[in-house]
């Protein structure tokens, strides 16, 4: 769950830091460009953990995304803040992090008019135990086949984050995912 004294860390266009604010007063209709992260996890099958956005969040309600996603705290290690939101939002302990596109930037705006504007290394890592979703972070979570999510995102995007719309390919592009075993 999200403080309320939560912090991001705010960024210059050229991605360097250039100081924090308040999580609650960032996402609006103006967002700053700002640090965050997004994270997929697999099982020993191979399959990918995707969470449904509980219907209560301010940016993007009730759409199916990534694993978890989260900002790491003015003076944070990246690695750290993955754990951190791991067991906040998912309950799950995670291994064998592993950062898959460094760069990846986006800007999206919601219905509602909320923008989001972010640096957002993606990492991948496995699940060693518990799921068990804060329900203010997440409604709903299934265990799919990567090539299945790709083919339900080209089928119906507008159900998905734009965020996995723009790095599953790339992922799947870079080979993350290994082959899912039939289960």
């Amino acid at each position: 769950m999200t403080s309320p004294s939560e912090q991001v860390v705010l960024l210059a266009d050229d991605g360097t830091a250039i100081g924090s604010a308040l999580k609650s007063e960032v996402h609006g209709h103006n967002t700053p460009l700002h640090l965050a992260f997004s994270c997929y996890l697999t099982d020993e099958h191979g399959r990918l953990l995707v969470t449904r956005r509980a219907l209560s969040k301010q940016t993007w309600p009730g759409v199916w995304t990534n694993s978890f996603c989260g900002h790491p705290g003015p003076g944070e290690d990246m690695e750290q803040a993955i754990v951190r939101r791991a067991r906040e939002e998912l309950g799950a302990e995670i291994a064998d992090l592993r950062l898959q596109v460094a760069g990846f930037r986006y800007r999206a705006v919601d219905a509602s008019g909320i923008v989001e504007n972010e640096v957002c290394p993606v990492f991948s890592a496995t699940l060693v135990a518990g799921v068990s979703p804060a329900p203010s972070e997440v409604s709903e979570w299934e265990w799919v086949r990567p090539v299945d999510l790709a083919t339900a995102i080209d089928s119906a995007p507008f159900v998905f984050s734009p965020w996995l719309r723009e790095q599953l390919p790339l992922l799947l592009a870079a080979g993350t995912f290994a082959p899912a075993v039939a289960s």
